[in-house]
């Protein structure tokens, strides 16, 4: 009797280790084929991974912008006047800034960028400067323009790329760049509606040519400029970008290695991707708060591995996709 117990289960063992081989077998079978099929689709939209909330206690609040900085993610938590920082995984590691005029303080933190020492600057469109801030958060100094008469007044958003910082000025609609020792090295732009002008510049990305990518959010458009500040076409939707856009309250944007630039279509609440003739190839997104949908979304950038983080300002989180 106590044989064939004995028997009974080890063969009860045996079946189990088999189903779990089987198991493990049909999910790694799985994971290859849906990865070969995104490697197929070649302009397919990218894929949702995470979002990214803070914690119960320190919840944001109107995110605007995000960067990822060495191994974590910085958040613009704009309504209450600080930046928020998480893990790649979405958990919330700390937060600095508060309300104020002086010193790591802020009225409207909005853009936010690193460079390669993994700094960190954010962009008070309020207090009209640029802080920045070692990784820990510690405040360093204020960017400091080598100039005789300071050229920001009300920077929105701001990439640092190669050693030099993209800024867009609210205010005065133009485009500034400098090095990062504060020279400038150029400026571009101006109040209009014609083709290089500018209304409320919100956004800017640089692709590996050095094209510059501005969301002219009051001209409902996307223009994209040579590494000289010089028009090169716009999107808006339309073909080849010349008739009623279909583009609305346009904010951030970016590029990915594969040349689709990304297009936050703010009052839509969706995500557009355009090819490099200016051609929509996808879109996702919609207004929810289900975890593919947005309401509101403001910023977004694209790190090294093409993975993709969208600020969703009402629904007050990081949307993370690959």
């Amino acid at each position: 009797m106590k044989k064939r117990t004995t028997y009974r289960w080890m063969g009860a063992t045996v079946l189990l280790v088999i189903l779990a081989f089987a198991a493990i077998y049909l999910f790694n079978l799985q994971n290859r084929v849906e990865k070969a099929a995104r490697t197929v689709d070649r302009n397919g939209p990218p894929v949702f991974s995470h979002t990214i909330y803070g914690d119960f206690d320190n919840p944001l609040d109107k995110p605007m912008d995000v960067a990822k900085i060495g191994e974590f993610i910085y958040v613009s938590d704009t309504n209450n006047k600080r930046v928020q920082v998480f893990d790649l995984a979405g958990t919330s590691i700390f937060k600095f800034g508060k309300e104020g005029e002086g010193e790591g303080e802020f009225k409207f933190p909005y853009g936010i960028a690193g460079d390669e020492k993994g700094n960190v600057y954010v962009a008070d469109l309020y207090n009209g400067n640029i802080s920045i801030f070692d990784s820990k958060g510690k405040f360093i100094e204020y960017f400091k323009e080598m100039e005789e008469t300071k050229a920001i007044k009300a920077p929105g958003a701001i990439r640092i790329v190669e050693e030099k910082i993209y800024v867009t000025d609210i205010e005065k609609n133009k485009i500034f760049v400098f090095n990062l020792k504060g020279e400038k090295l150029n400026e571009f732009g101006q109040a209009g509606l014609e083709n290089g002008q500018l209304r409320a510049p919100n956004a800017i990305a640089v692709d590996k040519d050095g094209n510059i990518y501005v969301s002219d959010t009051g001209n409902q458009r996307i223009q994209i400029f040579d590494k000289d500040g010089q028009f090169v076409r716009a999107i808006n939707g339309s073909k080849d970008g010349v008739g009623s856009s279909t583009l609305v309250n346009p904010r951030g944007i970016a590029v990915d290695t594969r040349g689709i630039v990304y297009i936050v279509n703010n009052l839509s609440h969706f995500v557009y991707g355009f090819d490099k003739n200016g051609e929509k190839v996808f879109e996702f997104g919609g207004m929810g708060d289900q975890n593919e949908q947005f309401y509101l979304p403001n910023g977004l950038v694209i790190d090294e591995n093409d993975q993709i983080y969208i600020t969703d300002t009402l629904n007050q989180r990081v949307v993370v996709y690959y």
